[in-house]
Order: C-alpha cells, then structure tokens, then sequence
C-alpha cells in the first residue's frame, strides 16, 4: 500500500497504489461534479479508490459504490473512513450484473467514471469498463439521470447519445469530460474552470472571427472553453476586435488591440506582443535582443529534449532583463511578455 502525501490533489493521505492514485479525480474536481449531481440516492459504478463517491456523500444522503476489483474495493473503504463519511454502501461486485442492478433500484442517478485500457490507442465508449453503453442499456429502465467521465479526446461522433458534453479545465489543464443524460442535460456544450467554478454553456451566437495577423495582445483560452468548441460565446465577453489568430491541436491564440480587465476566468494566460518576426534562428535571435529579452519560453509543441537545446540556444548572450514567450504560428515567431493576472 501506499500513501499520497499532502498535495494539491488530495488533503488527506489518501490510500491507494500508483494505479489508482494516477487515475483518481482531485478533490476539487469530486467536490464539483457531488455538487452538479447532489440528490438524494445515487451511484458510482467502478468507484475505483473512492474519492467521487465519498464527495457525493458529502451532498447526498445515500450512496452506492460498486467496484469489481477487490483491491480498489478495499481502498475505498478505507478511504471512506479516513474521509470521516459513513453513508456509502459498498458492493464488491460486477455493476452489470442482475443482483446488483436489482439492488440499486432506488437510485435517482447513475453515475461512473469507468476504467480504460491504457494502451488502448483509440479511445472507444466500448473499452470501458464498466462499458458506458451497457450501462445506459441496463439502467435506463431505473432512471434517465446519468452522468459518465469519458476520455476527452474521444471523438465526437463516437458519442452519439442525446447528451450535455461539459469539459472541465483545472489549473488551466484539461481534467475531466462528463457527459450527462436525460434531465441532467442543461444544455449542448458547456465549459467549466476551476479553481475558479466559471461556467460557460452554449447558446446560438454568431463565430468569432479570424486573422492572419496578431495585435497587441494575445489570450490563451481554456482548453475547456476550446474543446467545448464555445470560442463564439466567449467572445461576447471580448474586446469588439477580438480574433482568432491561430489554431493547432495543442494551442488556440486570440488576438485584440485592447487589453482585459484580469482575472478573467475563461482566459488562461495573456500577453503583450513584444515583435513578429519569421521563423528563422537568426531573425528571432535579433528580435530577442531588441526585445530585451533574458529568459525564453518556449510556446509551442516540441520534444522534451530538443526543447532545451533550443531554449539555451535562444538564450545564449541575452544580456536583457525579461523573461518573454516565443509562440509559432505557422511560420511566424510571436515574441511575447506575459501580462500577471491580479490577484483575487
């Protein structure tokens, strides 16, 4: 056995192995989805180590937790007391099976975050476990409140069930994909920041636009905002001359001439535009100097190792005092000065 130290994740020295400790949900994100689902009886099917189900026993008077494997099952129980929580009923058991779903005929909501195979190279709703589909299939006859935590990259139309698809940002990483069923649905899309709690929910509004070129300030959005696909709807809360100005499968950067008022919760970072310039050595080299520049973070997707080599080599001779931020747009390097968020 093993013990978590203190950290961001946990409060309490949580019981677990490596395995379960990796994939258990962090307290603050457990605390939100108890919250979003507190009812009066509800289920957690492959609760794994525990710590959903004891946060739903937080808000909820009456909690089942079903888990196959004996030694999670074992974990959470210890959990469980070491969380201080006594309403959970624990089931050692296969969530499918008759016995169990006969046994959980009282619940109000269905809730599981399943288990996948991590070499899987594409994510599927069919290698989970408890499979998500089986689960909608054997349960729908007790309720329609459901709630599951999928792979966010999943792809789209793998999930072709009427549902409200809501990605979680944590500390401005992506943390969770839930979907929610039947009349837990409240709307297509939504977006939640945390530590923060913003939420934003999709609406009909028109697309943000797009430019080649960047103004005096780029955002980073959240990638919770970027993969609910709600970039319309955060710019209404935008400068008027807000754009997109790049787009990848790691980054989205928008662009405006005008600065926002900080904090702003759906925005992860912002900076100031030092210099453009192309994307040669030499020529960023330059601008680096120009810019004053001491340190150089590195804003775009590259191999660990060669991350480094081409940060010192950026950085050799700078006699500057500011640390900058070098994005690449294409061909373009974006030479940048983070703007600090206040403090709240």
């Amino acid at each position: 056995m093993t013990r978590d130290k203190h950290t961001v994740k946990f409060t309490k020295q949580v019981h677990s192995n490596q395995y379960g400790m990796r994939l258990a949900t962090p307290e603050i994100v457990a605390e939100y989805i108890a919250s979003r689902l507190r009812t009066h009886t509800i289920a957690d099917l492959g609760c794994g180590i525990g710590i959903q189900a004891i946060f739903f026993a937080k808000q909820c008077t009456k909690v089942y937790a079903v888990e196959l494997d004996s030694e999670r099952f074992n974990y959470a129980r210890e959990n469980a007391r070491l969380y201080g929580v006594s309403n959970i009923e624990f089931i050692l058991a296969d969530a499918l099976s008759d016995h169990v779903i006969k046994r959980l005929s009282d619940v109000d909501i269905v809730f599981s975050d399943p288990a996948r195979l991590m070499q899987e190279k594409e994510r599927r709703l069919e290698g989970s476990r408890p499979p998500v589909l089986e689960v909608i299939r054997k349960y729908q006859h007790i309720t329609d409140k459901m709630a599951f935590h999928l792979p966010p990259k999943i792809e789209q139309s793998k999930i072709f069930f009427d549902c409200e698809r809501e990605y979680l940002s944590l500390n401005g990483q992506l943390n969770r994909f839930t979907v929610y069923l039947g009349s837990l649905k409240k709307c297509d899309r939504s977006a939640v920041v945390l530590p923060e709690g913003a939420r934003l929910e999709s609406k009909p509004v028109q697309p943000i636009d797009k430019t080649s070129t960047p103004r005096d300030f780029i955002f980073e959005p959240q990638p919770s905002v970027v993969h609910a696909g709600l970039l319309g709807e955060l710019n209404e809360y935008l400068p008027a001359d807000a754009a997109v100005y790049y787009s990848d499968q790691t980054r989205t950067l928008i662009t405006s001439d005008s600065l926002l008022h900080l904090p702003f919760s759906f925005l992860k970072d912002c900076y100031h535009v030092i210099c453009t310039t192309d994307f040669k050595p030499d020529k960023i080299k330059r601008a680096l100097v120009e810019g004053n520049a001491k340190k150089v973070v590195l804003r775009f997707q590259i191999e660990p190792l060669k991350y480094w080599n081409m940060r010192n080599m950026f950085e050799e001779g700078l006699s500057g005092d500011k640390t900058v931020h070098l994005f690449r747009c294409n061909n373009t390097a974006v030479v940048c000065e983070k703007v600090q968020k206040e403090q709240t």
